[in-house]
């Protein structure tokens, strides 16, 4: 266990990585989903409540930023004529899934079913941007996604008491990052679709 206070360096990578991508979104070089960036911004901040309700402390601080950057994504998408609005039937299913994801969390308002609800809906929410870094990533830039690994793997670290009220969200974020870090980075999606 390390410090908790080091989770404050885990939100600069990510503020970072969340200024790479909002000025890489300003200027088109990448086309975030909206409803996927839109989604990312609502679950974690909820997230982020029940979590400092539960007690965990400055570690809520890496969901926090985790909500907080999207929310900075999803407006600046619309001064990028290229971000997508992508209402496929894929994105409507996995938008309405999330949405009831997130509804159950606040009917229940029982923090760690709150935050198991959370996680749900915000991985759902990240399906388009799975499957679009799978097909194009070219249409991403993995920075944000690795300096996200960075900060959910400190804020790992730095858990006191292992309950899953602190390290729920952060696991999902460490391995929902890391997913489409390594889609983007090596673009395994144009390399396997040329095997098969």
């Amino acid at each position: 266990m390390i410090n908790p206070n080091f989770v404050i360096i885990g939100v600069l990578l990510q503020l970072l990585g969340c200024t790479s991508y909002l000025t890489d979104t300003i200027k088109g070089k990448v086309q975030p989903n909206r409803v996927t960036w839109l989604l990312w911004s609502i679950a974690p901040l909820i997230a982020f409540v029940a979590e400092v309700q539960q007690g965990v402390g400055i570690i809520s601080l890496a969901t926090f930023i985790v909500g907080f950057c999207p929310l900075l994504i999803f407006i600046a998408s619309f001064f990028n004529k290229k971000a997508t609005w992508n209402l496929t039937k894929f994105d409507i299913i996995c938008g309405i899934l999330s949405i009831l994801g997130l509804a159950l969390w606040l009917f229940t308002r029982i923090g760690n079913i709150a935050i198991f609800f959370g996680i749900v809906a915000d991985g759902l929410a990240a399906l388009p941007t799975i499957v679009k870094s799978f097909k194009d990533p070219e249409s991403e830039n993995d920075l944000p996604y690795t300096l996200g690994v960075a900060n959910a793997g400190i804020g790992i670290l730095a858990i006191k008491n292992w309950n899953f009220q602190s390290y729920g969200f952060l696991i999902y974020l460490l391995a929902s990052d890391l997913t489409i870090a390594i889609l983007v980075r090596f673009k395994l999606g144009k390399r396997l679709s040329r095997i098969f």
